[in-house]
């Protein structure tokens, strides 16, 4: 392996580059599809945007999931191809030309020629496809744009076609006018789903008009309301509820005689008389009358002169408003009666417009003033203007007739009450133009008749969050309407329809084969300016004519719907691969896909099939900007995708956006600030782990050994707790992991990884270091490399689907120590979960943790930091497997980690602490209901023994209610010892194990506290140095105190202790050399009452001037000589001949000098260190 440098300077954005390198020069992604041809199918379908416009955060989150999910499925075994799409016809493509070319009518596209229309759509449709690649690719997602498909291409648009003639020839298609949302911006009616997508709060006026009844002896009028009065020049009935009670109501000032609910008599504007006389004036209200004077209300404005009921109204005829549909007179013009009118708005009479009121239109067809087919009159055009019909306002764009209309009414004396009032009303989603509801002539398919299919297929599919399949998703389609597929609009895929003059006969084409077959006409592109002008001859002979295709276009949702078989072009082409893997595995978009594309697919699976069209699917919320709003191109409100790639790399964007609530459906408001934060809580401790391993291997190849290679997993043994631990924590990671994905939750993987992560880095790695810097001997160092090896790689494996840039970055370098490495992770298999987990001693470990946070806290409370060592700590728990951990395999990383002597165990938990048992209301509130009260009466009561028996028995009854133990806390109290005070001995505990402290000071401890405090100032002065862990310096100690003797004694008394932490000898500055380099030194003041200096310097030789003197017979000039030899010698080099020759090295290259032999350890010392130990020990 690599050195590697420090955390702050590892760039992860650059090293992110060096990876897409590495992938672009291996072809990794077709390489790993070539690699696994052989392997199952995994079936993703892919859903299409539009490459009209750059991608935003939306894109990339599901973009994310889609990559990690096939990534994922790659490595269990699966062979999945990924081709990206492109949505390229319909209302997006169209607005863009419209606004280009300032086309405002359907009139001046067929002016300008369809055929040119269409080339200017064709032309912008992949206008973005190099800047979606970039993003796309750069965010480290694998997926096809060289084989990609797109909607607008010919075997995309014939399988279309063929969806289409299967559901024509099962009889669910068929032409009728709808009553639909229609945008006048795009000139297209849209389904309900596209209606739903952009509401918005908006004024609008609201006003009461009269209809006087025809033949009323009071000479009544019927008073109905509206907030869309351009369609009272349309208005062809009136509608009341047959079940409520309408009255006939005088007006007590002008004597207008009035129809209306009962209950809505209130609504009608309450008039006064005119204050012109003094009577007036003395009817004014006393402001300082007791309570205030109440305003006039219509009730006291209002005779009431009779009730009847709605039903007796039907039938009544009225006078029309307007004139223009004076040839409907026979008909039109009277009151039916239907139970859609509410009472809780309006007047309980709604006037009636069939062509532009879904029940306007089924009320006047059930009541026979309209007639069911295609000659209903819409006094509205395409544009969104009154047409002919309607005279006085021809040519106006209706909402901006309102005024106008308001004011003819007003003019007929019609007018009862105006004003505005706000309410959510829809915009089209692409022209941001009010939407009209208008009845139109369209194609529909037979939703309602499948409905229950639909209901059956949903759940047989599998949704993350499930609750969006339950609730959302089902309401949609238990509440589904007929679809209405067409649009009469010019890009798009022709609707395949064929038909005679005489509507008689109808050919459905089903593929371009059968086409040209009938037409005789050669077809190379199906958009409608190459083929509307094809006609086909009728099979009933010369005489009727010839067939010509109908208009409309598929609205482009149908095609988004098909593309489970048009991107494959099935059935033309991959019938045994579609057929043997349908339906799909595995499809990611948003929420609002609910109603859009989920519906669609749905839909056309269930009518062609009899099945879902997926098996698995993930809902993901929407991303907003920090504010909370809808990220705004024109605000500003929200970094460029890019740009935080950049500057954290995509892996951080991709854990922050799938560890995040949006994963649930949720929204979630993108920060930068929270990417920066995976950087530093997941990133940076994953790879100061990685860098730990490296620099210690590195180290043994430093000191001598041959280059690291770790036992393999299946081999690798120790009885090291902690090894032991790891590893099974390791196999949990793997198994839970395993577990999640393949239930597609992906937002649990995370905060499971930050878990391990942070156990790998503060538990294994922080408690282990003496043995991975090889203080415990070079074999157990290897063991604990090893270890900490295998856990890297297995999770780096792990983890690959969700950051495939940093996983592939740390493996390159893994790979270096094992031979016969795949060359990429992604070539990998996803790890199994081998052998048995280790769950007590995962639990064993996780308590430790919590003993030893318990503990700290104390210290914490006490002020007492951990450099103050302390006698004693005690750790209560019934449990003696557990304290037989803590007090065995445990031990010494407790009191390590403490600073603490001694550890007792105590299994008797009312020793130092009494009982207490608390109801856990949030959990049986509901449960009990009623009777909570008496139950947490008797747990509160619960005796000392009861409760012992309550968690050996792990259930007890009350009031015949059983609980168990997460329906019941159980608090331990703690009891001082007798003659102790809260200074000298505390306690902490979280419910299941109690930690006690003995804190009172012990002479004996000092020179304990008074090391730590030594080895703490040399480990900083190293990092103020700029040392790296695996450099290898000396540590000189100089005491500045007048008595030298207490520091002496305390270096002395701790040596062991010193040594293990500094991983070297404490030498007295006494022995530092002349010609050793000093690279730094500090001096420090009382400290624990001891003030002394700190050196650190390399490495240097030490002389047994004696012995050298013997080398050359007494001549003292040539010993000096050696030694100035030796000391211009590089000292790892000098150190590597003195490993290759056993210890020695034969000195003859100096001129005029004779050849010696040097012995390590007896002419020279490699280290003082060295020098150091020997003189001691052959003093001892």
């Amino acid at each position: 392996m690599e050195e590697v440098c420090e955390g702050k300077e590892f760039s992860f954005p650059r090293e992110e580059e060096n990876v897409l390198s590495f992938w672009k020069e291996k072809d990794a992604f077709k390489t790993q599809l070539k690699r696994t041809e052989h392997l199952p199918e995994y079936i993703f379908y892919d859903g299409p945007p539009f490459a009209t416009g750059l991608p935003h955060y939306g894109h990339i989150l599901a973009g994310t999931i889609k990559d990690i999910v096939t990534r994922y499925q790659t490595m269990t075994g699966h062979h999945v191809t990924r081709r990206f799409g492109w949505d390229c016809h319909g209302l997006p493509v169209e607005n863009e030309i419209d606004k280009k070319l300032n086309i405002k009518k359907r009139e001046q596209v067929l002016e300008m020629g369809i055929d040119k229309y269409n080339e200017e759509c064709r032309s912008i449709v992949t206008r973005y496809v190099e800047e979606w690649e970039k993003v796309i690719t750069r965010t480290g997602r694998w997926i096809d744009f060289s084989n990609d498909y797109k909607t607008m291409d010919l075997p995309f648009m014939e399988s279309v076609w063929w969806v289409f003639a299967q559901l024509f020839d099962k009889n669910l298609v068929y032409r009728g006018f709808k009553v639909m949302p229609y945008s006048t911006g795009c000139k297209t009616p849209l389904s309900n789903f596209e209606a739903g997508q952009n509401y918005k709060d908006v004024p609008d006026p609201e006003i009461m008009v009269t209809f006087p009844v025809i033949g009323d002896q009071d000479n009544a009028a019927f008073v109905a309301w509206t907030t869309t009065p351009w369609t009272l020049p349309s208005n062809l009935a009136l509608c009341v509820n047959a079940k409520f009670v309408y009255v006939k109501v005088r007006n007590k000032y002008n004597g207008k005689v009035y129809v209306v609910a009962e209950s809505r008599l209130s609504a009608l504007p309450a008039d006064k008389p005119k204050a012109n006389s003094a009577n007036a004036d003395s009817k004014k209200p006393n402001p300082k009358a007791k309570g205030g004077a109440k305003p006039d209300s219509a009730a006291d404005s209002y005779e009431v002169l009779e009730k009847f009921d709605g039903a007796s109204l039907v039938g009544k005829k009225y006078e029309p408003l307007f004139d223009y549909f004076s040839d409907f007179a026979s008909e039109a013009f009277r009151v039916v009666a239907d139970n859609y009118v509410t009472d809780d708005s309006g007047t309980g009479i709604v006037h009636c417009a069939p062509a532009f009121g879904e029940d306007d239109y089924r009320v006047c067809l059930e009541n026979k003033i309209i007639k069911k087919g295609e000659n209903l009159v819409v006094a509205v055009d395409d544009d969104g203007s009154f047409t002919e019909r309607i005279t006085h306002f021809s040519g106006r764009y209706v909402k901006d007739a309102d005024k106008d209309i308001i004011e003819a009414v007003k003019a007929k004396g019609r007018l009862v009450k105006t004003g505005s009032f706000t309410h959510s009303y829809p915009f089209c989603w692409r022209s941001d133009t009010p939407l009209i509801y208008r009845a139109v002539p369209s194609w529909f398919v037979r939703v309602e008749q499948l409905k229950e299919q639909l209901l059956a297929n949903n759940a047989q599919t599998h949704w993350v969050p499930d609750y969006v399949k339950d609730k959302r998703f089902h309401n949609w389609l238990d509440n589904a309407r007929d679809w209405a597929i067409s649009r009469s609009r010019f890009w798009g895929t022709p609707l395949p329809i064929w038909i005679s003059d005489d509507g008689e006969e109808v050919v459905v084409m089903d593929s371009v084969e059968k086409l040209e077959k009938l037409s005789g006409v050669k077809v190379f592109d199906l958009h409608r300016h190459h083929i509307d002008q094809i006609t086909i001859p009728s099979s009933r002979g010369h005489e009727f004519g010839v067939l010509r295709r109908v208009d409309d276009v598929f609205d482009c949702w149908f095609e988004s719907g098909s593309m489970p078989y048009a991107y494959i072009h099935y059935p033309f082409e991959n019938k045994e691969l579609f057929e043997k893997n349908f339906p799909g595995h595995f499809v990611a978009e948003g929420l609002d896909q609910t109603r859009g594309w989920f519906y669609t697919l749905m839909v056309l699976s269930t009518a062609l099939f009899g099945k879902p069209a997926f098996r698995n699917l993930i809902c993901n919320g929407l991303v907003l900007a920090e504010d909370g709003k809808k990220m705004s191109k024109k605000l500003q409100n929200y970094p460029p995708p890019l740009e935080v790639i950049d500057e954290y790399g995509a892996d951080a964007v991709r854990l922050y956006l799938i560890n995040s609530p949006v994963v649930r459906a949720e929204p979630l408001r993108f920060k930068k600030e929270g990417v920066l934060g995976v950087v530093k809580d997941v990133f940076l401790p994953w790879y100061n782990a990685y860098r730990f391993l490296v620099q210690n291997a590195k180290r043994l190849e430093i000191e001598g050994s041959a280059p690291f290679v770790p036992t393999d997993l299946a081999k690798l043994q120790s009885s090291n707790v902690l090894d032991q631990w790891i590893h099974s924590a390791t196999q949990s990671l793997v198994h839970f992991v395993r577990q999640e994905m393949d239930g597609y939750r992906l937002y649990t993987v995370v905060p499971y990884l930050l878990k391990f992560l942070d156990n790998l880095t503060n538990i294994y790695v922080r408690f282990n270091r003496k043995r991975l810097k090889g203080r415990t001997g070079e074999d157990d160092c290897h063991i604990a490399l090893s270890t900490l090896y295998n856990v890297l790689l297995t999770s780096c494996k792990v983890m690959t689907p969700f950051t495939p840039f940093f996983t592939e970055t740390l493996y390159q370098n893994l790979r270096k120590a094992c031979k016969g490495s795949e060359e990429s992770i992604h070539y990998c298999s996803f790890p199994e979960a081998e052998g048995t987990r280790g769950g007590r001693i995962e639990q064993s470990v996780t308590r430790m943790m919590t003993i030893i946070d318990l503990a700290r806290n104390i210290r914490e409370r006490h002020k007492l930091p951990l450099k103050t060592p302390l006698q004693e700590i005690t750790v209560v728990h019934p449990d003696a497997d557990f304290l037989n951990d803590i007090t065995g395999r445990l031990r010494e990383y407790v009191l390590e980690e403490l600073n603490v002597r001694s550890l007792v165990p105590c299994n008797d938990t009312l020793m130092y602490a009494s009982l207490k048992a608390e109801p856990d209301f949030s959990v049986l509130g509901k449960r009990l209901g009623k009777s909570m009260g008496l139950v947490a009466k008797e747990v509160k009561e619960m005796s000392q023994q009861d409760i012992l028996r309550f968690e050996e028995a792990k259930e007890v009854t009350f009031a015949g209610h059983k609980l168990e133990q997460t329906d019941i806390k159980i608090v331990r109290v703690f009891k001082r010892p007798d003659g102790l005070k809260d200074t000298e001995i505390d306690a902490n505990g979280d419910g299941d194990v109690l930690v006690i402290l003995d804190l009172r000071a012990d002479d004996s401890l000092y020179e304990a506290g008074v090391a730590r405090e030594i080895v703490n100032r040399i480990q900083k002065l190293r990092k103020k140095s700029g040392l790296e862990p695996t450099d290898t310096v000396e540590v000189y100690i100089e005491s500045m105190d007048k008595d030298e003797c207490a520091l002496q004694q305390i270096v002395k008394s701790q040596e062991q202790y010193i040594r293990d932490s500094i991983g070297s000898s404490l030498l007295p500055s006494s022995l530092m050399p002349w010609h050793a380099g000093v690279i730094a030194e500090e001096s420090y003041e009382n400290v624990s009452k001891l003030s002394f200096k700190i050196s650190l310097a390399r490495p240097a030789l030490m002389f047994n001037e004696e012995a050298i003197l013997g080398l050359y017979s007494g001549d003292a000039k040539l010993a000096s000589g050696l030694q100035t030899y030796l000391l211009s010698r590089d000292q790892w080099n000098l150190k590597s001949e003195f490993q290759a020759g056993h210890g020695k090295i034969s000195v003859s290259c100096i001129e005029k000098f004779p050849a010696v032999t040097v012995l390590v350890g007896e002419h020279v010392y490699l280290t003082v260190g060295e020098y150091f130990l020997t003189k001691r020990n052959n003093i001892a």
